[in-house]
């Protein structure tokens, strides 16, 4: 191996990111890459930084075929593709086994495995706070965009419809924004995993008083 893990991850999953939708472009996984290493940082215990890198580089390439419908698991096909791409590479079998276990680990679906490796929790947990505080409010509303509207389904409400003097919708409402961010929060492994993540959900408390009280205007229309 002539390159460095991180850098090598990072120059094999751009390829794989050209079709992806924002929620799960590069730029997450650059997001995922720092907020991984900050928390590898904060953490007690030793951590594989090569290792979370490269993972966090990697754990989204199978999103736009997942999306596209052409593979059920993207996180299965992920390790599998990476494992490929990185033996090619002459990167060490038992990094490519860690590797392919953060990306196998990294979805909060019931379906995958739990992070039995502190490198696969960070990675989680990294994920999972993309999706909590500012950057997570807009990176939530993009995923129930890219959602909404899918065949049989119904464009979501991002409204408190609870609050409007009209029929409501029987689609979702900005509610699902708070309880997708509260999901993640419940489902972190790592102590500064855990105290980031309460800093963002703050905000997120601070951001929905102030959405419910932009609601409405005085007077019938």
């Amino acid at each position: 191996m002539t390159q460095e893990l991180g850098p090598l991850a990072r120059e094999l999953s751009f390829p794989y990111y050209e079709d992806a939708l924002p929620a799960h472009d590069r730029f997450h996984a650059k997001r995922v890459r720092d907020v991984s290493i900050r928390l590898a940082n904060e953490c007690e215990g030793t951590v594989d930084r090569d290792v979370l890198s490269a993972a966090a580089w990697l754990h989204d390439i199978g999103r736009p075929r997942e999306r596209r419908g052409e593979i059920e698991d993207h996180g299965e096909w992920a390790a599998a593709e990476a494992s490929a791409r990185l033996a090619a590479e002459s990167v060490p079998s038992d990094r490519i086994e860690a590797i392919g276990h953060c990306l196998r680990s990294h979805s909060i679906r019931t379906s995958s495995p739990e992070p039995a490796t502190l490198e696969a929790k960070l990675l989680f947990d990294a994920d999972k706070l993309d999706a909590v505080g500012a950057r997570g409010l807009v990176r939530l509303a993009c995923i129930v965009g890219e959602r909404s509207g899918r065949t049989g389904g119904k464009y979501a409400v991002i409204d408190d419809t609870s609050a409007l003097e009209m029929e409501p919708s029987d689609g979702p409402d900005v509610s699902l924004l708070r309880e997708w961010a509260k999901e993640r929060l419940d489902a972190l492994y790592t102590p500064p995993g855990r105290q980031l993540g309460t800093a963002r959900w703050d905000f997120m408390e601070e951001f929905f008083v102030q959405f419910s009280a932009e609601l409405g205007v005085e007077g019938n229309a």
